[in-house]
C-alpha cells in the first residue's frame, strides 16, 4: 500500500532539499574559490578578485610552495603527531574506558565523576603553560603537541557507553576459560568495537592534524612547526611569498603571494580530506551506539 502524500508534505520536502542544497553550496563554494585562487596567477587575482574558475590557470604558487623546505618539514611534522598521536590516544582511550564499563570496577563512579568534571572545568591557559614549560619541561619538543592530548574526556565516554552495549556475558565466559582483562580486552572488545575505534580515531586524527594553538604557544624551532601553524604564519606573513620568491631571479616577477597563501591551503586540507571516505561507513554506526547508551 503506498502512502499519498499531501501537498503540505511535498511543499516541506521541497523546501527542505533547498535548505540543503543552499547549505552545502555555502560551504562548498568558498572551498572551490580558494582552489581556483591558488591555481590562478597572481596578476590576474587582484585584477579580476577571487573567482569559481581561474581566469589565468597558473601553477606558479604551488611550485614556489614545494621549492623551499618549510612546506616538506610541517607535512613531517604533523603526519608524525596525527599517527603517532591517535595511535597511542586510542590506546590510552580504550584502557580508561574498558574499565570504566564493567560493573565490577571498584570506586567506577568517583573515577568517571572525576573524568567527567575535567570536561567541564579544568585549570586555565596559564596553569597549563606553567606546568607544561617549568614542570614537564616539554617546550620545543614534538611530544608537546601529543602527550597532553592522548585522552579526551568526551571521546573517552563514548568509547566507553560502546564498550557498555556489548553483553557482559562476552567477557564472563572468557574469563571462566582463563582469560584476563588485557586478553580480554585487546583479543576480543576490541577486534568487535571497530566501528567505535575508527569514529573516534577520526575525532582524534583530525584534532592532531589541525593543532596550531599548541604549537603557538610551546614550539619555538622552525623545524617543529606543524602544517597548522604554519600557515597560520603565512596568512599573517605576506614577506613569506616574497622570501619564496627571492630565488627566482625573473625580471619583472609579480611576487605570487595571495596564491600562494591559497595553495598553503589547499596543500595543507589535501590528505586529511581524503580519510573521512575510507572511514564513513564506520562513523554512523560507531558514533549512534556510543551516544545513546549512558
Amino acid at each position: 500500500m503506498t502512502i499519498k502524500e499531501s501537498i503540505g508534505d511535498r511543499l516541506l520536502l521541497i523546501f527542505m532539499y533547498a535548505a540543503i542544497i543552499v547549505f552545502a553550496l555555502a560551504c562548498l563554494i568558498p572551498f572551490v574559490s580558494v582552489i581556483s585562487s591558488s591555481l590562478s596567477t597572481e596578476t590576474a587575482l587582484m585584477k579580476y578578485g577571487f573567482s569559481i574558475f581561474p581566469k589565468e590557470f597558473s601553477l606558479e604558487a604551488f611550485r614556489l610552495l614545494f621549492k623551499d623546505s618549510t612546506i616538506y618539514k610541517a607535512y613531517g611534522v604533523t603526519i608524525f603527531i596525527t599517527v603517532v598521536g591517535t595511535v597511542l590516544a586510542m590506546l590510552v582511550t580504550c584502557a580508561m574506558a574498558y574499565p570504566l564499563s564493567l560493573r565490577s570496577l571498584k570506586y567506577r563512579n568517583p573515577i568517571t565523576f572525576y573524568v567527567f568534571f575535567t570536561m567541564l572545568f579544568h585549570g586555565g591557559l596559564v596553569s597549563t603553560y606553567i606546568l607544561i614549560t617549568k614542570y614537564l619541561g616539554m617546550k620545543d619538543s614534538i611530544w608537546v603537541l601529543i602527550i597532553p592530548s592522548l585522552i579526551n574526556p568526551f571521546n573517552m565516554f563514548l568509547m566507553r557507553n560502546f564498550f557498555k552495549s556489548i553483553d557482559e556475558s562476552l567477557a564472563e565466559s572468557a574469563k571462566i576459560d582463563g582469560a584476563n582483562d588485557i586478553y580480554i580486552m585487546f583479543r576480543i572488545m576490541l577486534p568487535i568495537s571497530l566501528p567505535a575505534i575508527a569514529t573516534i580515531s577520526l575525532f582524534y586524527a583530525l584534532a592532531f592534524w589541525n593543532k596550531w594553538f599548541e604549537a603557538m604557544l610551546f614550539i619555538s624551532n622552525k623545524d617543529l612547526f606543524p602544517l597548522q601553524y604554519l600557515i597560520k604564519r603565512i596568512l599573517e606573513n605576506a614577506e613569506f611569498g616574497k622570501q619564496l620568491a627571492a630565488s627566482s631571479f625573473i625580471p619583472n616577477y609579480v611576487t605570487p603571494t595571495l596564491t600562494t597563501r591559497m595553495a598553503t591551503t589547499v596543500v595543507t586540507i589535501g590528505p586529511i580530506i581524503f580519510l573521512y571516505p575510507f572511514l564513513q561507513k564506520y562513523f554512523v554506526k560507531g558514533l549512534l551506539v556510543g551516544a545513546v547508551k549512558g
